[in-house]
């Protein structure tokens, strides 16, 4: 199956409410895949598959939120958590939820309630996954220009003009257009506003050396 497929996770030491759980998300049309351990998880866990986990806070070994801590820690985009607890601990419940987690249920809960909040982690990890795939074509994008136009890019996010740009870097101003002009193709945009834009969402920073 590809990776962009979503996988609802569930992750509980009790098979009664794997087998509940497993049998509503497939009910929708979803995949489900279970684990009876949060540590049985992780062994098989694969960062790049659109998903998202169904919860249990508490199990033997690692608990739910020890879980969600380990994976925080891990970095990269990791699946929302939607905690599923038999006792209505709200201190937790506002500890988890800081930490990232999309909801807290408390059993028993409303099947459609369950659904919509799976339906809104799996939205929230495509628009993650699509994020950083995005961040990472303008990357690519950023890693095709020369230090002198990356130079004058990081000018044109300033807003100054080319005459400015042409003054601080020592170049003639044709010079500065003509690297502006390929900063422009190389960087996939039409216009400044659009290029601006590019790298700002990204973030993206380069340190760049002065050219003869």
């Amino acid at each position: 199956m590809s990776i962009m497929v979503p996988i609802v996770y569930v992750i509980d030491d009790d098979q009664a409410m794997i087998e509940s759980l497993t049998w509503i998300i497939e009910s929708i049309g979803l995949e489900a895949k279970s684990y009876s351990s949060a540590q049985d998880f992780l062994d098989n866990y694969n960062p790049q598959q659109h998903s998202c986990i169904l919860l249990d806070v508490r199990m033997p070994g690692l608990s739910g939120p020890e879980l969600q801590t380990k994976l925080n820690e891990m970095g990269g985009i990791n699946p929302p958590i939607i905690f599923i607890s038999g006792h209505g601990d709200v201190p937790l419940a506002v500890r988890v939820m800081k930490a990232g987690a999309i909801d807290f249920l408390t059993k028993p809960f409303n099947d459609q309630i369950l659904i919509e909040s799976i339906n809104k982690a799996l939205r929230v990890d495509r628009a993650n996954r699509d994020k950083r795939q995005e961040c990472a074509q303008a990357r690519a994008k950023f890693a095709l220009l020369s230090p002198r136009e990356a130079q004058v890019l990081q000018g044109i996010v300033a807003g100054k003009p080319n005459k400015v740009v042409s003054s601080e870097l020592n170049i003639s101003l044709k010079t500065v257009e003509a690297h502006r002009a390929s900063v422009m193709k190389k960087m996939g945009v039409k216009s400044v506003p659009e290029l601006v834009k590019l790298v700002l969402t990204n973030s993206i920073q380069k340190e760049t050396v002065d050219e003869e």
